[in-house]
């Protein structure tokens, strides 16, 4: 069982950055990849970013590479997502999860078994 907790939303101008991070529990943090997602009023929710298990390995989609990165320090059983540059459109609930399948690569939500409760991003214009 892997319990996730989020923190570092807020409301940030466009143009400005935020950092979330997720703290995990367990002692077998580092066996998980983890993913960040997010969810926007009456929108589905979306892959961001995603990173393996030792960190080697990162994954975003398009709409925000270049501009986010996440990172983790298994050390702290942390994952972070430092967003720079942010858009109105990036608005949403973000929320971490842990991965605990490996079918559909690492932007397939159904991949993912353990979420935590979301923290709100909100960039005004």
């Amino acid at each position: 069982q892997v319990r996730l907790v989020e923190s570092g939303g807020g409301l940030v101008q466009a143009g400005g950055s935020l950092r979330l991070s997720c703290a995990a529990s367990g002692r077998t943090f580092s066996s998980y990849a983890m993913g960040w997602f997010r969810q926007a009023p009456g929108k589905e929710r979306e892959f961001v970013a995603a990173i393996s298990g030792s960190g080697d390995n990162t994954y975003y989609a398009d709409s925000v590479k270049g501009r986010f990165t996440i990172s983790r320090d298994n050390a702290k059983n942390t994952v972070y997502l430092q967003m720079n540059s942010l858009k109105p459109e990036d608005t949403a609930v973000y929320y971490c999860a842990a991965r605990t399948a490996y079918s559909g690569g690492y932007s397939n939500i159904w991949s993912y078994g353990y979420w935590g409760q979301g923290t709100q991003v909100t960039v005004s214009s």
